[in-house]
């Protein structure tokens, strides 16, 4: 998925993976998936997607600062 942010390119194919954290299984209506990545000019995203009853019904992109990634990573 890519997403344009501020002008800046938020793409998760090009970007490297840092943690993937998934809730829930294949098929679940309330499962969904947070994956955090990092770009090669060190910006941080959060990749979301899930089932329809889930946190993340539709996928999203959401910028993240280098204090909120830790703080993801920390939970």
């Amino acid at each position: 998925m890519v997403k344009v942010i501020c002008k800046k390119e938020y793409n998760t194919e090009t970007a490297e993976l840092v943690k993937k954290v998934t809730v829930g299984e294949f098929g679940d209506p309330t499962g969904y998936e947070e994956t955090l990545y990092v770009t090669a000019d060190g910006y941080f995203f959060l990749y979301t997607n899930g089932g329809e009853e889930s946190l993340y019904p539709v996928e999203s992109i959401k910028r993240m600062s280098k204090k909120t990634a830790d703080e993801w990573l920390a939970k």
